[in-house]
């Protein structure tokens, strides 16, 4: 793919901008060889490039999504992430960011910041988890393991869920993810927000169960509080403390290196009372020349006859 091949794939992804978060351009699945490295979106009213890696490209590329941006017109800013830089610095290349600036979804809004953080404070690639939650959470007391900014827990209750309890041990995260709920007029009665690290807080976490649907998002890696490869099953292992007798698992994972067999194992070895059911299919706008290597969303379940 050339510069001018990038750009017209740039131009024909914008004819369906909305102001609903769009994915541009997605390098990051191994399809286009030579841009692995960058992604751009459309997020409400700004422009978002960001570049995984240091590369000699990376002044053309803003010179031409410069150029897109202003010959588009669609959007009040152009923003580039230098995302392999000690705190992944954000820079204003053209225009000024708008006073508000949400990740809308499905008609939901989220707070988002491109300045303060390595991430944004939203995951676009999982909207399609975020759909399932939304279709199945109603009547449902719903346990959000590792919720960032509790994004599938605002799908849950706008899907009718009883209640829905978000764990992640970030404070700040949760804090932006009460805004999230009142953003969307929702009632954050049946919400709580526990602020605890999840392998240490079982006893509080079944206090508020039986769950009938329960999300396992988890970092495939954060350093010092988790890691995959090691804490994904002893998560698994915990499920029939406080699963409710017929309960949903929505079993979530991005890390390239490990695949859904991993998951799928750790449920066989360490929770046999789950049947595997499905793997949602990712987005077709984030495009990966290897499945196994993408985010993976596979669904369980208990007590159903195989």
């Amino acid at each position: 793919m050339t510069m001018d091949n990038l750009q017209h794939h740039m131009k024909v992804s914008s004819t369906t901008v909305t102001h609903e978060y769009t994915r541009l351009f997605h390098g990051r699945g191994n399809c286009y060889e030579e841009y692995t490295f960058l992604t751009v979106d459309s997020v409400d009213k700004v422009l978002f490039a960001v570049f995984f890696e240091s590369c000699e490209e990376e002044d053309p590329i803003v010179s031409m999504l410069r150029d897109f941006y202003t010959a588009e017109k669609k959007w009040e800013a152009l923003v580039v992430q230098q995302r392999y830089l000690k705190d992944a610095p954000s820079t204003i290349i053209e225009g000024q960011m708008p006073a508000q600036t949400f990740a809308i979804e499905d008609g939901l809004k989220y707070h988002i910041s491109f300045l303060n953080a390595q991430n944004i404070g939203f995951f676009p690639d999982m909207k399609i988890g975020r759909s399932f939650i939304h279709q199945n959470a109603k009547g449902k007391n719903v346990l959000n393991l590792f919720s960032y900014t509790c994004s599938f827990s605002v799908a849950a209750i706008k899907g009718g869920a009883t209640s829905v309890v978000n764990v992640d041990m970030n404070k700040n995260v949760l804090t932006t993810g009460r805004e999230n709920h009142r953003l969307n007029n929702l009632d954050t009665k049946k919400v709580h927000f526990m602020p605890y690290n999840i392998l240490k807080s079982w006893s509080r976490i079944r206090k508020a169960g039986p769950y009938d649907l329960i999300i396992i998002d988890p970092p495939s890696f954060q350093k010092g509080s988790f890691a995959a490869t090691s804490d994904y099953a002893k998560i698994i292992r915990r499920l029939h403390e406080f699963a409710a007798p017929e309960c949903t698992v929505l079993a979530a994972l991005n890390a390239p290196e490990l695949d859904t067999t991993f998951i799928k194992n750790l449920f066989c070895e360490n929770a046999p009372q789950f049947r595997y059911i499905s793997r949602l299919e990712n987005l077709e706008s984030f495009p990966e020349n290897n499945e196994e290597r993408s985010l993976k969303n596979l669904i369980f379940k208990k007590g159903i006859i195989s």
